[in-house]
């Protein structure tokens, strides 16, 4: 009998999925917990494992296609049984998954010549399949490139947008209208023609429009949804880094010929971490009224503090949050090696639901942001906006009492608070605490 392996539910907020990537193909042998296709959620896109073995009869839903959870994806032959008869019920497939959620088809200004079927793969002149991203396949028809031309960068060779717009031809020149003999008359006192405009680096820029990825579409949806229902309010502190950069350079030093390179970061996810414990609220969140049962503010045990990753173009983009579990039990070390790890596996692979939540730090400082404020992600209570740190003149006291005009690090920490679970002073008194700690870093090494 035919395996059907149909779109899982990833997440708890799934309604549908975008098959990113196959990394099988009809007639390929596939073994209990094999990759076979990279699937893109509201949240992340996601390696789909088989749970069984078989041969692979058909896949009904082509690369860059969304389909409803449920949907059937792909069909497996069983042991003995024949790929053909499988694959016959790949018809039925393709019927059910009717609620796939498909681009538009362009127009044509000739009616006459029929359209190319839009899940035909593009293969290369030895007829081996191209694989490229479906933004990569819209920009390359548009432009009438032949993927099959281009070299892709992308994992496993995977063409990407930017390998099109390397691709690309140089905008031409719209050819100049034959001028009749009275255009070409010279009349006394007419204005010489302007100069023609300077070029452009980087090449001209094209009108187009951009689909949505799940995860763009979910982000647009549960921003909007934050920034309307929860009453932001945000608080910024600075923090004096002199000691912290010190202490780190000398770690570092000491850590480098293990291969271990601690960021600011590292010690801003631990002095959040640790600081929770004297300010609980924080790590908590907003339940909504469900029923007869009344709203609720639901206080987490364990400490969970999330970093903000940002994903290349090629894996759809936006952010996803990789969350260290227990922050306020592990030390700078391993924070440091679990946040690379995570990061990675976001940019590379995804990651799972378990693997985003909670309290999230949001840091673009590492690209030069003084200062910023950030959008709760709910049911968060909180977000930590941080920016660079910023070298600087202070006026101080030294120990005879004398003024002095010294050089040092300041960097500037908003959080944004939900109102309904964390008030103004709480959030003071929480920045306070991180600030002490940040600003007296030896205290975060036990």
């Amino acid at each position: 009998m035919p395996i059907e392996i149909t779109m899982p539910r990833l997440s708890d907020t799934m309604e549908q999925g975008t098959v990113v990537k196959w990394n099988i193909k009809e007639g390929d042998a596939v073994s209990q917990g094999d990759v076979i296709a990279d699937i893109e959620t509201d949240k992340a896109t996601m390696e789909l494992e088989s749970f069984d073995d078989g041969v692979v009869a058909a896949l009904p839903v082509a690369e860059g296609q969304q389909v409803a959870v449920g949907t059937v994806i792909a069909i497996l032959a069983e042991d003995g049984e024949s790929v053909d008869d499988a694959g016959a019920s790949a018809g039925a497939a393709k019927q059910a998954g009717g609620t796939a959620v498909a681009a538009p088809p362009e127009t044509s200004a000739t009616t006459s010549t029929p359209a190319a079927p839009a899940s035909a793969p593009a293969t290369n002149g030895d007829g081996a399949r191209v694989f490229a991203s479906p933004l990569a396949r819209k920009l390359a028809e548009e432009r009438g490139i032949d993927l099959s031309t281009i070299h892709g960068s992308g994992p496993s060779g995977r063409i990407v947008q930017k390998d099109v717009e390397a691709a690309a031809p140089a905008a031409k020149a719209p050819t100049s209208r034959p001028a009749d003999s009275r255009s070409t008359e010279l009349v006394a006192g007419a204005v010489s023609a302007p100069p023609a405009p300077a070029t452009i680096p980087g090449g001209q820029l094209a009108d187009r429009t951009v689909e949505l990825t799940n995860m763009r579409a979910t982000i647009a949806k549960r921003l909007l949804e934050s920034k309307q229902t929860i009453p932001h309010y945000q608080v910024t502190v600075s923090v004096r880094l002199d000691a912290l950069m010190e202490l780190r350079e000398q770690l570092n030093d000491q850590l480098e010929p293990q291969g271990v390179k601690l960021s600011v970061n590292d010690f801003l996810v631990r002095a959040c971490a640790v600081a929770m414990h004297d300010h609980p609220y924080v790590n908590s969140s907003w339940v909504a009224p469900t029923g007869t049962e009344g709203p609720k503010i639901q206080m987490h045990g364990r400490v969970n503090v999330g970093v903000a990753v940002a994903l290349p173009e090629e894996r759809g983009g936006g952010l996803v949050v990789a969350t260290l579990r227990d922050a306020d039990r592990i030390g700078l070390r391993q924070i440091s090696a679990d946040t690379k790890r995570l990061a990675k596996k976001a940019r590379e692979r995804g990651l799972t639901i378990d693997e985003m939540a909670d309290f999230t730090i949001s840091n673009l400082g590492m690209f030069g942001v003084d200062h910023f404020t950030a959008v709760i992600n709910p049911p968060n209570a909180c977000i930590l906006a941080v920016g660079r740190a910023i070298e600087k003149p202070f006026i101080e006291r030294n120990a005879e009492g004398e003024v002095e005009l010294v050089v040092g690090h300041e960097m500037a920490m908003t959080i944004s608070s939900d109102h309904r679970v964390v008030d103004g002073a709480m959030a003071a008194q929480y920045l306070g605490s991180v600030k002490q700690l940040l600003e007296n870093p030896a205290t975060l090494l036990v």
